[in-house]
């Protein structure tokens, strides 16, 4: 019999105590705010990252509020909003705004897209799961206990709807799941609690539309698979197979026919993996390069990436280094050595 782990989770990821309150008191600002609200999400937007900002749009203009999100939509998710519902940058900041920053940390101006949060002077409202996050917004909800930040901004929306006396529709349900199903690798990762299948039944029960979100994601143009060839042959193992490595750079892009939108689901292609316990996919842009990392449970994710100056999850995170290839797989190689030791695995 497995001795169950009862070690409590670090202050970092540890769940937020005051959920339920935080819920309601975002909710209640959201819903006295006369003015305009403006979502923002992070550089590179996810699943997550789209769903959480478009459905609590989605619900707000629903209740009467006004409300943008502003976002370079990924080609993988275009399926998701309508033409023109998501706007790519704000170009100056309306009178008396309100800002709502999802799935990012407020306080990292250079992961927060969409708009210059230099220039404004209003108030901050922060929904994210993240552990790294700095925690300072004017009000700010931060829960690493959640699989998604969708699943967050769900719990918000029913407040704002009942309040308000309106019914969910399917168009808000939607990309709330989506949120949900990319976040845990289609209900396949360690986060897929009791709870979240009950809040995407839940959601399902709205009209949220599950078969047509996976049938949507699933679908790849014909560059994707070329790209794939070149990532594959990309791949290397180490420290006796514990780590899996692959890397795309302009040149196999170019090759390929492809773009960076293509890319972002190679490293749990890599993940998968037999053997391996953390997956590590270089994005290579020449001046600096992306890491994407992925644990299955035994090493931290969210260690190597705060490392190397990023942040994200115990098993998915991300870290955006300067410089080149080379010295930057060095240190991702120590930084992810001193995890392995750490763990007893090296």
């Amino acid at each position: 019999m497995t001795t169950p782990d009862l070690t409590p989770p670090e202050p970092r990821n540890a769940p937020e105590p005051r959920y339920a309150e935080l819920i309601a008191r975002i909710a209640q600002e959201l819903s006295g705010h006369q003015s305009e609200i403006v979502i923002l999400s992070h550089v590179d937007p996810d699943g997550d990252a789209l769903g959480s900002c478009l459905g609590l749009q989605r619900a707000l203009r629903l209740i009467g509020r006004q409300a943008q999100t502003y976002m370079k939509v990924p080609q993988y998710l275009e399926f998701l909003p309508s033409d023109g519902e998501v706007l790519p940058e704000l170009q100056s900041w309306p009178e008396h705004a309100l800002l709502v920053v999802l799935d990012v940390d407020n306080n990292d101006a250079r992961r927060v897209a969409g708009a210059d949060l230099s220039s404004f002077t209003g108030r901050v409202i922060n929904v994210d799961h993240h552990g790294t996050n700095a925690r300072r917004a004017d009000l700010g909800l931060v829960d690493p206990a959640q699989a998604a930040t969708a699943g967050m901004v769900a719990d918000i929306a029913q407040l704002l709807l009942s309040a308000a006396g309106q019914e969910w529709t399917p168009e808000i349900a939607t990309p709330l799941l989506t949120g949900l199903n990319t976040d845990t690798g289609s209900f396949r990762f360690a986060n897929t609690s009791p709870a979240v299948l009950r809040q995407a039944a839940s959601l399902v029960e709205r009209g949220a539309r599950l078969a047509w979100i996976n049938d949507r994601l699933s679908q790849n143009p014909p560059r994707y698979f070329a790209l794939l060839r070149e990532v594959l042959g990309s791949m290397a193992f180490s420290h006796g197979g514990l780590i899996v490595t692959a890397r795309v750079d302009e040149a196999m892009l170019t090759r390929a026919g492809a773009v960076w939108d293509d890319v972002e689901s190679y490293v749990n292609t890599i993940r998968s993996a037999r053997g391996t316990e953390l997956a590590c996919l270089f994005k290579d842009y020449g001046t600096h390069v992306k890491l994407s990392l992925r644990s299955r449970g035994r090493v931290s994710a969210q260690n190597i990436a705060v490392g190397l100056g990023g942040g994200g999850h115990f098993p998915a995170a991300g870290a955006t280094v300067q410089g080149g290839y080379e010295a930057v797989s060095r240190a991702f190689e120590e930084a992810a050595l001193t995890e392995l030791k750490s763990v007893g695995l090296a």
